[in-house]
C-alpha cells in the first residue's frame, strides 16, 4: 500500500491543481448552487468526471495527448469561448417567465432526477472543451515517465484526482447554496449578472491569440 500513497497524492495534488483556480466553470458551478443544491451538485460530479477522464486518459497516452491536442488547441479554445460567451449572454438577457408548475400528481421530486442528469451532462460537455485540462494532465504524466505506467500506480493517480476535484466541486457547491439561502432576491440577481460578466471576460481571455 505504501507505494501507492505518493501517486495518490501526487493525483490528489494535481486534481486540486486544475480544480481550485477560479474560472468560469467555478463561477457557473457556484451559481448553479445558488439556484439548486440538487442540480449544482450533479454539475460538480460532470466536472470532477471530465478530470477523471482526462487524467484517466493522459496517463495511459500522456505523450500522445499532447502531441494531437497541442496543434489544435487555438480552435479548441476559440470554441470553447464561443459557448462560454454564449451562456454569459443568454445569463446576462432579462429573465424568462418562471416555467408552469409541476403537475399534482408528478409528485415533490418528479423528473428531479432528469434534470440533475441533464445538468451532469451538460457540465460534462462545457469542462471537456477545454484543452488545457487535458494537456495539464499530460504535460504531469509524460513529466513522471513511467513511474504511473504501472497500472496499479496509474489508478492511484486518477483516483486521487478524481477525489481531490469532486471534494473541492462539492465545497463549492456547499458555499453557493450556503449563499443562496442567506442573500436578497435583489442581491442574488445582482450576483447572477456579476458571476456571467466574468464568464464573459473568460471567455474572451481564452480566446486569445486567435487561431
Amino acid at each position: 500500500m505504501s507505494e501507492l500513497l505518493a501517486p495518490a497524492l501526487s493525483g490528489a495534488a494535481a486534481g486540486l491543481g486544475v480544480a481550485m483556480p477560479m474560472g468560469a466553470m467555478s463561477v457557473l458551478l457556484l451559481q448553479e448552487a445558488i439556484r439548486e443544491r440538487r442540480a449544482a451538485v450533479a454539475a460538480a460530479a460532470g466536472v470532477a468526471a471530465v478530470d477523471l477522464g482526462y487524467a484517466a486518459l493522459a496517463t495511459a497516452l500522456g505523450p500522445w495527448v499532447a502531441a494531437h491536442v497541442t496543434p489544435a488547441e487555438a480552435w479548441i479554445r476559440l470554441a470553447a469561448s464561443a459557448i462560454l460567451l454564449t451562456i454569459a449572454t443568454r445569463g446576462l438577457l432579462p429573465t424568462r417567465p418562471a416555467p408552469p408548475p409541476t403537475p399534482a400528481n408528478a409528485g415533490p421530486d418528479a423528473g428531479a432526477g432528469a434534470g440533475a442528469g441533464r445538468v451532469f451532462v451538460r457540465y460534462v460537455g462545457l469542462t471537456a472543451v477545454n484543452p488545457t485540462t487535458a494537456l495539464y494532465f499530460a504535460a504531469l504524466t509524460t513529466a513522471q515517465g513511467a513511474a504511473l505506467r504501472a497500472g496499479a500506480a496509474g489508478a492511484a493517480f486518477v483516483t486521487g484526482v478524481a477525489l481531490a476535484s469532486l471534494l473541492w466541486q462539492q465545497a463549492l457547491v456547499a458555499l453557493g447554496a450556503l449563499a443562496g439561502s442567506r442573500i436578497s432576491p435583489a442581491a442574488r440577481a445582482w450576483t447572477f449578472r456579476l458571476g456571467y460578466g466574468l464568464v464573459a471576460a473568460y471567455a474572451l481571455k481564452i480566446a486569445f491569440p486567435l487561431p
